[in-house]
């Protein structure tokens, strides 16, 4: 039988005991194992198989974790993770009470930094260097590994540009794949294809006139060329950078030949690469797909709508308006900052831009959104996509911040729909001409309604609506959760139950606020985001501005903590707010 490695590999030491002309052979089994468990528990495919040989390479040319390496963005190191301890808890990944599907600290001392979002390395590598250099620590190294698309965010040119001028001991490595969960776009990326090609005018690069000491391109998947080149790497002193060409999907033919849906496939035949068709029975589109079908109906009839998204095209389904109006529609590159201040710029022009961001992703352009947008007034439209909690992606991707850190922003519109219905017409009103920024959230997966192309209507700004009338306790609830909602009340006796479709986070339907607390003195909120600055907290400061202090008012929403990684109905489980716990908390009011 032939020899087996893998089963004999726990930490980055027992690596070492392997000679060189091994390890093609140990990088042949870790893409086994983890197309293995990947293909029945799901996750991040391409990636982490792109870099299978350089993460070999660096743990055996290395000191981890006595040396600090940086893995940017996080979902390629799975290997890392398999190399590093958590082999036989793998299965485990991204499921609830396992580990996480990105590096994180608490989990191992081999994750040196939390990465979740793009384009950190550089900056926490940096960080690491300069403490370590103060502490005399001058023999310890710090490696940043960036790929798929980070290099062109904005905070990557920041922090090299630091790094530049930095006596301390860095490398960073760019694995350069051409991809990040799409196709590289921009400049850089025309760059970076001009040096691995030879042109003669790229042979003085960037990083070098950066003051990096560059080497590369050199092939990613040659093992040999890997571990000769991080040595003598360990040799220079200074900022260093190494140029390495991989492929991502490397080892899986369809995740080799389709890069985009192989970044994270879901569940499918490890030895085909066919992935399984889905059997979920609700036939309702996603809404990513509402939107972007909406945005490019909306698009054919009105000539300034403009689309822009930050690297997330097939994420948020702007491709589609990418591919009928590709003069109207733009794939910025992983860069939300660049993103909110481009839609500022069209709309103070008369252009209506629909900038669609996810959750977590648009809070990286915070600034952006009060500076440029919102002190400006000027009408962007923020689609904002994966809000509430998102699953197995964990405390990194749940957008459940969104209501809260935009309620606070002066003239900012927060819109969230009950269904795929009121995304559209929301769309279509705001389209019409709004004198404010907008910001419309809706979450990650399927809808509710089948027949969802129906004709567009207006819907006024800062309204609500009844649902179903009651008498003892009043549920205001905002977003998608109010289609659970529904559910809900139908538990309970005939009017004893009234529940409110809010739909605005801001501005309040005060007026309706009024017909509510002058009816009812028990009142519930639910929504999918934070509890604290929320959309609670929004009805809790309209009370006490009108003196509505005799209600007693209860809010469900999510806890002040990071929430971890799981199925969403294990998350909302766990946080009060499936449709059990909710019942509950009524029955409960009720009973007071």
């Amino acid at each position: 039988m032939p020899k087996k490695y893998l089963e004999h590999i726990n930490t980055p030491d027992d690596l070492k005991h392997l000679s060189v002309n091994e390890l093609p052979f140990l990088a042949k089994e870790l893409r086994e194992f983890i197309i293995d468990i990947i293909s029945v528990k799901k996750g991040h495919l391409g990636a982490s198989l792109g870099v299978v040989e350089l993460t070999i390479a660096l743990h055996y040319v290395f000191d981890t974790p006595n040396d600090l390496l940086v893995w940017d963005v996080g979902h390629q190191a799975y290997g890392h993770k398999i190399l590093t301890g958590r082999k036989n808890i793998f299965h485990t990944n991204r499921q609830l009470g396992g580990i996480s599907g990105f590096p994180k600290r608490s989990e191992s001392e081999f994750d040196t930094f939390g990465v979740g979002h793009s384009s950190t390395s550089i900056s926490a590598a940096l960080g690491m260097a300069i403490a370590s250099r103060l502490k005399g620590e001058n023999e310890k190294h710090h490696i940043a590994v960036i790929g798929d698309a980070s290099i062109a965010s904005g905070i990557a040119f920041e922090g090299l540009n630091h790094a530049g001028v930095s006596k301390s001991n860095l490398l960073i490595i760019l694995n350069d794949n051409e991809m990040g969960i799409d196709p590289n776009v921009g400049a850089l990326k025309k760059y970076l294809t001009s040096v691995k090609e030879g042109v003669e005018a790229y042979k003085k690069n960037i990083f070098e006139a950066l003051n990096f000491s560059y080497s590369g391109p050199i092939d990613g998947h040659d093992i040999n060329a890997l571990i000769v080149e991080l040595n003598r790497l360990k040799t220079i002193k200074g900022p260093k950078f190494l140029h390495v060409i991989t492929k991502k999907g490397k080892g899986l033919r369809q995740a080799e030949k389709d890069q985009v849906t192989y970044h994270a496939p879901g569940k499918f035949d490890k030895v085909t690469g066919d992935i399984f068709p889905q059997t979920d029975e609700n036939l309702a589109p996603k809404f990513q797909d509402v939107f972007g079908e909406t945005l490019v109906e909306l698009a054919e009839i009105n000539k300034r709508i403009i689309g822009i998204t930050p690297a997330m095209p097939t994420g948020s389904s702007l491709k589609y308006m990418i591919e009928k109006f590709p003069e109207r529609a733009f794939d910025v590159g992983i860069a939300e900052q660049h993103a909110v201040t481009l839609s500022a710029g069209l709309a103070s022009q008369g252009m209506i831009p629909f900038c669609a961001i996810y959750s977590t992703f648009l809070q990286r352009a915070y600034d952006q959104i009060i500076h440029d947008v919102a002190l400006q007034n000027l009408p962007v439209i923020f689609c904002i996509d994966r809000a509430g909690l998102v699953g197995e992606d964990g405390p990194t991707h749940h957008g459940v911040f969104d209501l809260a850190y935009l309620r606070l922003v002066p003239n900012m519109i927060i819109f969230a729909p009950l269904n795929e219905l009121e995304l559209r017409n929301i769309m279509y009103t705001a389209q019409l001409g709004l004198k404010n920024p907008i910001a419309i959230r809706y979450p990650r997966g399927r809808g509710f309604i089948t027949d969802w192309k129906q004709k567009f209507e207006s819907i006024e700004i800062g309204k609500g609506e009844l649902i179903t009338e009651g008498n003892k306790i009043a549920i205001l609830s905002v977003g998608t959760i109010g289609e659970s909602i529904k559910n809900v009340v139908k538990a309970f006796s005939k009017n004893e139950i009234a529940h409110y479709n809010m739909r605005f986070v801001k501005p309040l339907d005060e007026d309706l606020l009024h017909q509510i607390y002058q009816k009812f003195d028990k009142i519930i909120t639910v929504e999918d985001g934070t509890i604290l600055g929320g959309f609670g907290s929004a009805i809790i400061e309209f009370a006490n501005m009108n003196n509505y202090n005799n209600v007693i008012l209860k809010r469900l929403g999510i806890p002040d903590k990071f929430i971890t990684q799981g199925t969403i109905q294990e998350l909302y489980q766990q946080v009060g707010l499936d449709e059990k716990s909710i019942r509950k908390s009524i029955k409960t009011l009720l009973n007071n």
